[in-house]
């Protein structure tokens, strides 16, 4: 069976999601787990399970806290490096909480429920692609976190409406525009202007700092490790917390100051480059270590 064998495709989000999931996971091959790739200290069966399987031997081991974190740090990973068939995995994997909390947001919904299953579907769907840090603990805990309050949020809209005679009339009153100083983006601009941060690392860092985005797609994207990212912006960090508090963001720097900010990136840029050579150099080198050094 696949996906596009379905001739009459549910009108609700979750019902779609958990019908794509079914044409993923039917035999003769269904989408697979190797357990034994995460120890046997996990509890879990140590065999290559279906993902139907697994999910009901989650739901049968509730306590099972470290197999649950394993299994959905992979299934993160997957979805957000391995295309959209793992993208439907993580949904049906989650389907059955999904499910509870549409059936409790949908208690006294004046509304349509189908509209209640697509924003809990969206909600885990942001935090499946971005949101959820595969370094902190419990991210499944996470994402029905995020499908949770999506759902309740489109619940709450339903109580924040008050009717009026006359829109036309009503008093707004004054509303002063605020003045984007300070603005993060501005800011990053500028730390790149400055030679405080590398123009090849902009996107990276506002993407991950100032989007929340996952990291790990994007050092795929740049070809390093997530390891080697999660330094590269942690001394960013460093150079732009020293930068402000020195005034240096959002006041005028000397040009004293310009030239050996540039200087300092400059010796960056020098430094990255021979290491990368010397990396790459290096014939027994694993790949991480490798993009590791050249961070």
């Amino acid at each position: 069976m696949s996906v596009s064998d379905a001739t009459d495709w549910p009108t609700s989000a979750l019902d779609a999601a958990a019908t794509a999931f079914a044409a993923l996971t039917c035999e003769p091959a269904p989408l697979v787990l190797d357990c034994a790739a995460f120890g046997a200290d996990t509890g879990l069966p140590q065999r290559v399970m279906p993902l139907p399987a697994l999910r009901d031997w989650l739901l049968r081991h509730p306590r099972a806290y470290t197999a649950r974190d394993e299994v959905w740090r992979e299934l993160i990973r997957r979805a957000r490096l391995d295309g959209p068939h793992w993208v439907v995995a993580a949904a049906g994997m989650a389907m059955p909480a999904l499910q509870q909390y549409a059936a409790r947001l949908c208690q006294g919904y004046h509304g349509d429920p189908a509209d209640v299953d697509a924003e809990i579907l969206t909600g885990f769907l942001t935090a499946l692609r971005d949101r959820v840090d595969l370094t902190k603990p419990a991210p499944y805990a996470g994402l029905c976190r995020a499908a949770w309050r999506a759902g309740r949020d489109l619940r709450l809209q339903q109580q924040e409406y008050l009717p009026v005679e006359d829109i036309e009339h009503v008093a707004a009153g004054p509303r002063t525009p605020r003045v984007p100083y300070g603005h993060p983006d501005l800011l990053v601009r500028r730390a790149v202007t400055l030679g405080i941060l590398d123009p090849e690392d902009e996107q990276a860092y506002i993407d991950v700092r100032l989007g929340h985005r996952a990291i790990e797609p994007i050092a795929a994207t740049n070809g390093i490790s997530v390891d080697a990212l999660r330094m590269r912006l942690s001394r960013i960090d460093s150079r732009i917390a020293e930068a402000l508090a020195d005034g240096l963001l959002t006041g005028v720097a000397s040009p004293e100051t310009v030239a050996e900010l540039r200087r300092q990136a400059e010796q960056r840029g020098q430094r990255r480059a021979g290491r990368a050579t010397a990396a790459r150099r290096e014939s027994g080198q694993a790949p991480a270590a490798a993009a590791a050094a050249a961070a």
